[in-house]
């Protein structure tokens, strides 16, 4: 599925909470431990202003590539709730409902968008200066840091390329110091989007169809889960990244 006169996007997402769910209905709302296609296509669309129920305009963004690095796999957490006085179905009473919500602490991501040029330019823009606020995966998890550095554009490469050499994300001097001088240093794990036929392809449920309010829909995609090596050149040139 690579493409070498392909355009990409690298995507910086960081928080200290992230949510990627897939089966997020009833009491459990679960998350990935990654971002989601459906999530970071809706994270786009709220930062070009797209309507929820423009399904054409969400379907131009849902064919774009997408491929995940994990710079600093997050921690699973799980947050337990409790809504008092919810309304019972029948309307005759009020109960209170328990609910587990997971999500990824301290997590660090590469998000890289592959496809149509002009289409990145406006994503790019759009994600300078986002027409509604960005979060990831709920409202209240925010980014920590921009996701796209003020002099950051659409490059003429594939997404393969970007994952193996893009420079490393991780903003605190001391770890980089401490990654550089570790003897056995480990692979940054990848997920990738491709085609069905690739041998060790795995299927996603979350190729967004629609985010239309009562009419949510999803197909299933497949990704193919890798690593790529953390070379010196990436950590060192990740000092440079003024975000």
């Amino acid at each position: 599925m690579s493409n070498t006169s392909a355009m990409s996007l690298a995507l910086c997402l960081d928080a200290p909470m992230q949510s990627w769910g897939i089966r997020s209905h009833g009491i459990t709302r679960d998350t990935m431990a990654e971002p989601t296609k459906s999530g970071v296509v809706g994270l786009v669309a709220a930062a070009l202003g797209i309507d929820r129920n423009n399904d054409a305009a969400l379907a131009e963004l849902a064919r774009l590539r997408l491929a995940i690095r994990v710079d600093r796999e997050g921690s699973m957490e799980r947050d337990y709730h409790t809504t008092q006085n919810v309304p019972t179905t029948h309307g005759t009473g009020h109960r209170t409902v328990v609910s587990e919500r997971y999500y990824l602490a301290d997590a660090l991501f590469l998000a890289v968008l592959e496809g149509d040029g002009p289409l990145l330019n406006r994503v790019a823009a759009a994600v300078k200066r986002p027409h509604w606020r960005l979060s990831f995966g709920r409202k209240a998890y925010v980014p920590a840091r921009p996701l796209l550095t003020p002099s950051q554009q659409p490059a003429a490469t594939n997404a393969e390329e970007v994952l193996a050499t893009h420079p490393w994300l991780e903003p605190s001097p001391q770890d980089r110091a401490r990654m550089r001088n570790r003897p056995n240093r480990p692979a940054l794990r990848t997920v990738v989007e491709c085609p069905p036929t690739r041998i060790g392809a795995q299927v996603r449920h979350d190729q967004p169809l629609s985010f239309a309010h009562g009419n949510r829909r999803f197909a299933s995609r497949t990704v193919h889960m890798g690593e790529v090596a953390l070379t010196d050149d990436m950590i060192s040139a990740g000092e440079t990244l003024c975000f």
